[in-house]
């Protein structure tokens, strides 16, 4: 039967192939520029087909402003839409990214919780840049011209650093400047990671713990949390991430088994603005439909 071209697959258009068909392509963790991707909303979604993916997360910071455009761009596509978001919360100093799945966007205490966040993450912003014009040629205008302007962040001040010609990209603006020990980072108001897990749960979502392992073996929670974290509602945890560490990933396998999590693989997309690849880490069809059985806000929608 002939088949079109998957990278993943090495197969070229118009080819014939009678083993099993290739797994479809998942991937749930893609930012837009809504939040701090580099292409819209309708760029993602066609950068996605064009990837070759069946079903792709439009999981910007904080917001959900970017699912209506998402799902007109994957009208006529065939792309599988799963409407998310990745909610900024934080256990005691540590900051701790929580994905989260067809949630009713309109629940009120999430969207109130959202827009602080927002609303915080402005200021903040807005203050960094005050300390930052002190020692460089940037200004509050470099970084707004940067931004879609509905969550504006450090990669946005790291565009600006970058469009200005201080450092050549974001990651050396983040692990120079921008870095928490850089001298310019100020903190921004975020849930606790109970509260937020529990804010998505109760808004019909399913939590899973984004990039849990980037810090080693012990990960960006330890086990007592997670359990504390299950009890209100966690899903799973995102054990495919190119950040997670080798010792971290097999501690977060080996919690998945005990607690019987679901283990996603995602990109972590952001355009331009990182060098994530779509499609470079994906997550079972059974995974997701572990995941969409846990939900009752939005349902998955495929044009």
């Amino acid at each position: 039967m002939a088949l079109d071209a998957r990278e993943e697959g090495g197969l070229s258009v118009g080819s014939t192939y009678d083993g099993p068909m290739p797994a479809p392509l998942i991937d749930l963790h893609t930012h837009s520029s809504v939040s701090d991707g580099t292409e819209t909303p309708t760029q993602l979604v066609r950068a996605a087909v064009e990837a070759g993916l069946d079903t792709i997360a439009i999981t910007d910071h904080d917001s959900t402003a970017g699912w209506d455009e998402a799902l007109a761009a994957a009208a006529d596509t065939g792309l599988q839409v799963i409407r998310g978001m990745e909610l900024s919360t934080r256990d005691e100093w540590r900051s701790v990214h929580v994905l989260g799945y067809l949630f009713d966007p309109n629940d009120g205490d999430l969207v109130a919780e959202t827009a602080r966040i927002r609303d915080d993450r402005l200021t903040r912003a807005e203050r960094m840049v005050g300390r930052l014009s002190e020692d460089f040629d940037v200004t509050w205008e470099d970084v707004l011209a940067q931004s879609g302007g509905v969550s504006i962040g450090r990669p946005h001040i790291a565009d600006a650093l970058v469009a200005r010609g201080i450092v050549r990209t974001r990651s050396e603006a983040f692990a120079s400047i921008l870095h928490f020990q850089g001298g310019y980072y100020l903190p921004h108001a975020a849930p606790t990671v109970l509260d937020g897990v529990r804010l998505i749960a109760n808004a019909g979502g399913a939590p899973v713990i984004a990039h849990p392992a980037t810090r080693g073996a012990d990960a960006v929670i330890n086990e007592r949390m997670l359990v504390q974290l299950i009890e209100v509602g966690l899903v799973g945890l995102e054990v495919g991430h190119r950040e997670n560490s080798v010792p971290g990933r097999a501690t977060l396998e080996a919690w998945a088994q005990k607690y019987e999590l679901v283990v996603t693989g995602s990109s972590d997309y952001h355009g331009e603005g990182k060098p994530n690849r779509l499609a470079e880490n994906t997550t079972s069809p059974e995974a997701l439909e572990r995941i969409v059985a846990r939900t009752r806000g939005v349902q998955p929608v495929r044009a």
